[in-house]
């Protein structure tokens, strides 16, 4: 089933430097940047290390690192050189906490940094507005749970 969402306000999904609240959570549902944060939450570590050891495909492990760095969940420490001359960073886990909290309809979010005080998620929960459009082809709003997808389940 396929749905749209309106475009938040300002105060709702987007906070400080246009953070997206919903796209910074879904990255915690995300197996492979979860496997990154539990592995650089202590120790820096390369993108190699991380995925040889916890099975990740190279190219995913650093698209989700670039994710997780865009989001502030993740900073490169240091670049060092290689025994064979290359750059190689280490990565570094920014979270200390993460709640999503769901209630009668309505999705907070709450991001706490290592950093402490207040940072570019601030110290307060962002309450998450996903309200589907009506469609414009017809006007009228459309029932977005109508049994049947448009791709065969049932």
């Amino acid at each position: 089933m396929e749905t749209t969402t309106r475009a938040p306000a300002d105060n709702e999904r987007q906070v400080g430097m246009g953070i997206d609240v919903l796209q910074v959570s879904q990255l915690l549902t995300d197996e492979y940047s979860v496997k990154i944060l539990v592995a650089t939450v202590r120790v820096p570590r390369s993108a190699q290390d991380i995925a040889m050891k916890f099975g990740i495909p190279i190219a995913a492990c650093y698209r989700r690192i670039k994710d997780l760095e865009d989001a502030g969940l993740l900073v490169c420490q240091e670049r060092r050189l290689s025994q064979q001359g290359k750059r190689v960073s280490l990565y570094i886990s920014m979270l200390k906490n993460a709640y999503v909290f769901f209630e009668d309809g309505h999705l907070r979010v709450k991001f706490q940094l290592k950093t402490g005080g207040a940072d570019r998620f601030g110290n307060d929960w962002h309450e998450v507005r996903l309200e589907p459009e009506s469609r414009s082809d017809n006007g009228e709003g459309e029932d977005l749970d109508n049994g049947a997808s448009d791709q065969g389940e049932k």
